[in-house]
């Protein structure tokens, strides 16, 4: 099936390229508008494109897609749907500075696009224009407020703006969403726990569930650990510890045994085990001194368990070369922001591309 779409492609190709050589043969000195013509050249390119298997082939279908866009952009009945789609090819190719170019050039001549302002605003998460991103999808969401992706997205950028009352609110709004789509409950987790709600606990335990993740069950001890609920954090803790593949590097292992020592500590200052937990760390890989004097800090920790920290402290200081720095060691749940899990993609514009595109 694979071949025949994309041989017919390739006779859409030749076929539209027979027609427009004809109609210049024909109407050369009629001035006759080709534009029409022109768009169709660069989508079925386009579409080749999209389909090629290898990239010498992807990247030249794109660059005759491109040719053939431009020059219908100089005509207004195709003008924004060849800038459309060229901001497509754009991102296509990883230029998403041009990408958002093109897109915001439409937003300049039609403020409320839809198909424009999800494409921005998509795009400005990918050049790293987060307050760009966020307008784009606030604006978005005042035209098709009922939009539960977009809703995600923009919450997505405002829990990683640190606007967490904001993205609570905006996940709220689309609570049916949350009981259906995985990364909206994990987000709607995360954004409780950074405004230090014992709710996410509930959260963060619903979307354990139906998944298995040992940094979001990590997530979560932390939320029982930091209520006071110390032995079903210390459980979830030790099982983050047996889902942990081998490999991970977040969090790696020594971190999960820290965690565990640290609870250990806190929750009883008479158990040594807790001592014993953080000596199998310390063995293990884990180098964060910041982390032992943030810990030693907490009054719940007996003088005789401070006092053997410090001295863990001071060894693993003087290990350290000059220039070597503290391992990073963040809190369970600290991230950038996952392009990855955005939801939606770049939309192909309507069949034609010529609809409301004209002033």
């Amino acid at each position: 099936m694979g071949q025949l779409r994309t041989a017919h492609r390739v006779i859409t190709v030749l076929m539209l390229f027979a027609i427009t050589m004809l109609h210049f043969a024909g109407c050369a000195s009629m001035k006759v508008t080709t534009a029409e013509e022109y768009f169709s050249l660069g989508m079925a390119y386009f579409d080749l494109g999209l389909a090629a298997s290898d990239n010498a082939t992807r990247t030249r279908y794109f660059l005759e897609s491109e040719k053939w866009l431009n020059r219908a952009r100089s005509v207004d009945k195709t003008k924004i749907a060849s800038e459309y789609n060229l901001g497509r090819l754009a991102f296509e190719t990883g230029r998403f500075l041009d990408a958002a170019g093109h897109f915001e050039g439409i937003l300049k001549r039609d403020p409320n696009n839809i198909l424009a302002l999800k494409a921005a605003a998509y795009t400005r998460i990918r050049t790293g224009d987060i307050d760009k991103a966020e307008a784009h999808y606030q604006k978005l969401l005042t035209l098709i407020p009922e939009s539960s992706d977009d809703g995600y997205n923009y919450a997505l950028i405002l829990y990683h703006m640190e606007k967490y009352e904001r993205a609570e609110e905006i996940l709220m709004k689309y609570q049916y969403a949350l009981l259906d789509n995985n990364n909206s409950l994990l987000l709607f987790a995360r954004t409780q726990n950074a405004l230090k709600k014992v709710e996410a606990a509930d959260t963060y335990a619903r979307w354990l569930t139906n998944n298995k993740d040992a940094k979001v069950r990590c997530e979560y001890a932390s939320v029982l650990e930091a209520n006071e609920f110390y032995a079903k954090a210390l459980e979830e803790y030790r099982q983050a510890l047996e889902e942990l593949a081998a490999n991970s590097k977040d969090p790696v292992k020594s971190d999960v045994q820290f965690y565990i020592a640290r609870l250990l500590l806190i929750a009883d200052s008479t158990n040594e085990e807790g001592i014993k937990e953080l000596e199998a760390a310390i063995k293990g890989g884990f180098k964060n001194t910041d982390e032992l004097e943030k810990l030693v800090e907490n009054e719940k920790l007996s003088p005789a368990h401070i006092e053997t920290i410090n001295t863990m402290i001071k060894d693993l200081k003087q290990e350290k070369t000059p220039a070597a720095k503290d391992d990073k060691t963040e809190a369970p749940g600290d991230e950038e922001l996952p392009v990855e899990d955005l939801k939606g993609e770049l939309e192909h514009d309507v069949k034609g591309s010529t609809q409301g595109s004209n002033e």
